[in-house]
């Protein structure tokens, strides 16, 4: 009987650690494969333009970062930029996988122009009102430009 325990302790040991390693494989498997739905959609023309417009953003905010502070006008357009980019790109990223042949390179590019017409609305506002000539005919673009996009969308 105590040959036996002497065996068996190892054994359930071998066993419960071949089994935890054997979990932890497949949780890092699991990590490192993303959807294919997801995969598709992040693979499309239209996300790319916009990862492309971020990137280039995010390392001009980088440069000016060097020397300015984060009240710089320049680095708070950068940063409101950024944060319409990133609501795009989610936008992107809800669409159905079904529907992932809809996001094309022309998309993308509706997308990244709506974008600086909205950051140029948000730079008149800062200098006009609602009622000013200007920001009605910026607001009126970047309402011709969505429009645009939910056609395709």
């Amino acid at each position: 009987m105590k040959n036996t325990k002497i065996i068996l302790l190892p054994l359930l040991i071998l066993f419960f650690s071949l089994f935890a390693t054997a979990q932890t494989k497949t949780k890092i498997a699991a990590v490192k494969t993303p959807p294919p739905a997801a995969q598709a959609i992040k693979s499309s023309p239209a996300y790319a333009e916009i990862l492309l417009r971020k990137t280039e953003r995010v390392a001009e905010l980088e440069d000016l970062l060097v020397e300015y502070t984060e009240d710089f006008p320049k680095v708070k357009e950068l940063r409101f930029e950024i944060d319409l980019i990133n609501q795009e790109m989610n936008r992107i990223l809800a669409v159905n996988p079904a529907a992932a042949s809809k996001l094309t390179l022309a998309l993308g590019k509706l997308m990244v122009r709506k974008v600086e017409l909205e950051t140029d609305v948000w730079n008149l506002l800062k200098q006009y009102t609602d009622d000013n000539s200007d920001v009605k005919q910026a607001k009126r673009k970047v309402e011709i430009f969505e429009a645009a996009i939910k056609e395709i969308l």
